[in-house]
């Protein structure tokens, strides 16, 4: 049986090289935005909406409606707009439910006070793997894929797959696992999941594109085009090859520039810090932790 389609548009931010997608039902109108990027210049520590709002004008140009505000991960590399976009739509925002163990984590790092809440309720929902849903009129469900992070999830909406920083184009091979509860071993088996449940023509989203090569953005592919071609996970790579080279590449990898900005934000819901008694917002950055 032929998976119904989405509508998937996606919106590329360059300076952190992610992107934003919105997977719409061509036949109800209703969408659902994922992974949106809230701007912060971190030189100025301002932060503004300029992408989210390129979001909302599509929705409004496109007479769509907003049914879900999905985040695959607590992003390392960019602050989640899902709080503000969730104030301007009204449409709930969601998550996979081990985040709770990113906020225990990160908690711990941060040295948050004790009462800091670690159990997902900053969303108003928590997929657990195999949960569905709907977009529109077309069924969705969820992959738990970790192995990036411990909280990475997949949605799969009709015949596309939006598989967050697991797989990249087939050009560039896969995410990394080196951030704190990411796993080598775990990664590759999230990514042959994904490979191996699902039909050779799923069409997959990545979340980053690094335009190898200097070419343009690219973050469309196929199950079928990833196991033929991507040098990191094509059919006949075993494991001990791809732990081997992912743990190479990543000992060569700086942290993400705002990974100790972002995470504070990102096991919020993309809320800011609660301003302190001058109506000021701060960020706390741990020293010699990473």
């Amino acid at each position: 049986m032929t998976s119904p389609q989405p509508e998937v548009t996606g919106f590329f931010d360059r300076k952190t090289f992610s992107v934003q997608y919105v997977a719409a039902d061509p036949a109800s109108r209703k969408c659902a935005i994922i992974d949106p990027v809230l701007n912060y210049d971190e030189k100025a520590g301002r932060t503004s909406t300029e992408h989210a709002d390129q979001i909302l004008q599509f929705v409004r140009d496109q007479s769509l409606s907003v049914q879900w505000i999905l985040d695959t991960h607590p992003h390392a590399d960019h602050f989640s707009a899902a709080t503000y976009l969730k104030a301007k739509t009204g449409a709930p925002i969601a998550i996979g439910e081990h985040v709770k163990d990113v906020q225990q984590l990160w908690k711990e790092l941060y040295n948050w006070p004790s009462d800091t809440p670690t159990d997902g309720r900053q969303w108003d929902r928590l997929f657990a793997d195999d949960d569905t849903f709907e977009v529109g009129d077309i069924p969705a469900r969820v992959m738990y894929s970790p192995g990036h992070t411990l909280a990475s999830i997949t949605y799969v909406i009709g015949d596309a797959a939006f598989v967050h920083d697991t797989l990249f184009q087939p050009d560039f091979g896969t995410a990394r696992a080196d951030f704190p509860g990411a796993d080598a071993h775990t990664l590759y088996a999230s990514i042959r999941r994904i490979l191996d449940e699902l039909p050779g023509q799923t069409r997959l989203f990545t979340g980053h594109d690094y335009m190898p090569g200097g070419r343009e953005p690219q973050w469309e592919s196929t199950v079928a085009e990833q196991r033929a071609n991507n040098p990191h996970v094509k059919d006949g790579n075993d494991e001990a090859t791809f732990v081997e080279t992912r743990k190479r590449r990543d000992a060569e990898l700086p942290m993400p520039a705002l990974i100790l900005h972002a995470l504070q934000i990102n096991t919020n819901a993309g809320r800011l810090p609660q301003p302190e008694d001058n109506g000021v917002s701060y960020l706390k950055i741990p020293l010699n932790q990473l």
